[in-house]
């Protein structure tokens, strides 16, 4: 399911050449804050992808929701 859910968190991701130095930005929109810069669009992909698993596990660690993406919802159970 989290596999699942960041390949689709990631499909949604919009890359651009930043006009300044040529490199590639990245970012999710919904996610705020999971961005990414880099030289190449593929290091700025894998840069994004790493900051999203770090995102989701921070937001897990504090109890914070996080976004319905293509129907996944990632929800935290209480355990007994």
């Amino acid at each position: 399911m989290l596999t699942n859910y960041i390949r689709a968190a990631m499909r949604r991701a919009q890359y651009e050449i930043l006009p300044d130095d040529s490199t590639f930005y990245g970012e999710i929109p919904g996610f705020d804050g999971v961005w990414a810069n880099a030289d190449t669009l593929e290091g700025c992909r894998e840069e994004l992808e790493e900051v999203l698993e770090e995102w989701i596990l921070l937001r897990v660690s504090k109890h914070l929701p996080l976004p319905t993406v293509d129907g996944i919802e990632l929800t935290i159970k209480e355990v007994a």
